[in-house]
């Protein structure tokens, strides 16, 4: 690990401005993710800015949602009353990842910031177009079992590693930010971007911006819903695929869909055209198949995560006959229903 100075923010203004400052220096709240990047030496800022002491730790009503600080630890969002009432799949999805001491650390923003996963981008001793741009992509010819099977691109084939995310993709939540030109709100489906020809660059955040805010739309997806998170292992482990879904219902007719994968792209993956496909449908197997379909037209495999197509495919229809039956995949009991 490399010495870095240290900063402690007494305001989102200050906390800007040093960031803005420093092109190599770096936000740090739970640092559950950033701090582990640092010790691999995949991270080397010469910074760290601490925002611990904003007040960014709030739930609160907004325009008739609710409003998580960005310092929201992810296990109280979980366990608040609002949330699990009103947004169960987001509940749902946090409960899915990471192991309750990393909950209580984690926080809201610091989840949207979790860099992608890549064997190669976490060994130094390995060229990385994430890591180091222009170096190579070794994980197109090599392991890339955990790797991603749409919007990759010939510089990363990376995989979006957070379960909150994908629920806030399902959610249509909006990110809020301040910066060096002021404030604005970014839609989930924004936040993330695919890899293309900059890879080293997760986000569409601007230089000097921080998260302070993400905001939970009114609409009530609290009946029909799910997030199903398949992975190797029962607990404390990433998604090689999973599934929001979030349906409102009229009787066995699908009204209105959303609709979020994980593990399988650089982001979120939505598509919406499936989403359409799905609307005044009814809720059948034969139905959630052809969205299935529709969402992996385009998916490409490379030597060892070929198996993720049909994985994908199977949760999708899985996810779906959960969500319009109202029996949401349960995070204590993993066992898939």
């Amino acid at each position: 690990m490399n010495r870095f100075a240290y900063t402690r923010a007494g305001t989102v203004a200050e906390a800007v401005q040093a960031l803005a400052a420093d092109p190599a220096a770096r936000i740090i709240a739970g640092g559950t993710n950033l701090v582990d990047l640092m010790k691999y030496n995949v991270e080397r800022p010469d910074r760290l800015i601490d925002i611990t002491r904003l007040p960014l730790d709030g739930i609160e009503e907004h325009e008739g949602g609710l409003r998580l600080g960005a310092l929201v630890p992810n296990s109280r969002a979980a366990y608040d009353e609002r949330v699990s009432a009103r947004y169960p799949l987001l509940a749902s999805a946090i409960l899915a990842g990471a192991s309750p001491q990393l909950r209580n650390a984690a926080t809201t923003g610091g989840n949207l910031l979790q860099r992608t996963r890549c064997y190669y981008f976490y060994d130094e001793g390995t060229p990385c177009n994430k890591r180091v741009p222009g170096s190579g992509c070794p994980a197109i010819t090599g392991v890339n079992r955990i790797h991603a099977i749409l919007g990759a691109s010939e510089r990363c084939i990376a995989t979006h590693p957070s379960d909150l995310c994908v629920a806030l993709a399902a959610l249509e939540a909006v990110v809020q930010v301040e910066g060096p030109d002021g404030a604005r709100a970014i839609p989930m489906a924004e936040f993330h971007r695919l890899p293309g020809d900059e890879p080293q660059r997760d986000t569409t955040l601007r230089h000097g911006e921080i998260i302070t805010a993400v905001d939970l739309p009114a609409e009530d997806f609290s009946r029909h819903y799910t997030y199903l998170k398949l992975r190797d292992r029962l607990s404390y482990a990433f998604a090689l695929v999973s599934v929001a879904a979030a349906l409102e219902m009229d009787g066995d007719t699908i009204r209105t869909a959303r609709l979020a994968l994980g593990g399988v792209a650089h982001k979120p993956w939505r598509n919406a055209e499936a989403e359409a496909r799905l609307q005044g449908r009814p809720a059948t197997p034969e139905t959630f198949r052809e969205a299935a379909d529709v969402i992996l037209a385009e998916a490409r495999p490379y030597a060892h995560n070929a198996f993720k197509i049909e994985l994908a495919r199977r949760a999708i229809v899985r996810g779906l006959s959960q969500a319009a039956a109202g029996t949401p995949q349960s995070q204590t009991d993993k066992r898939i229903q």
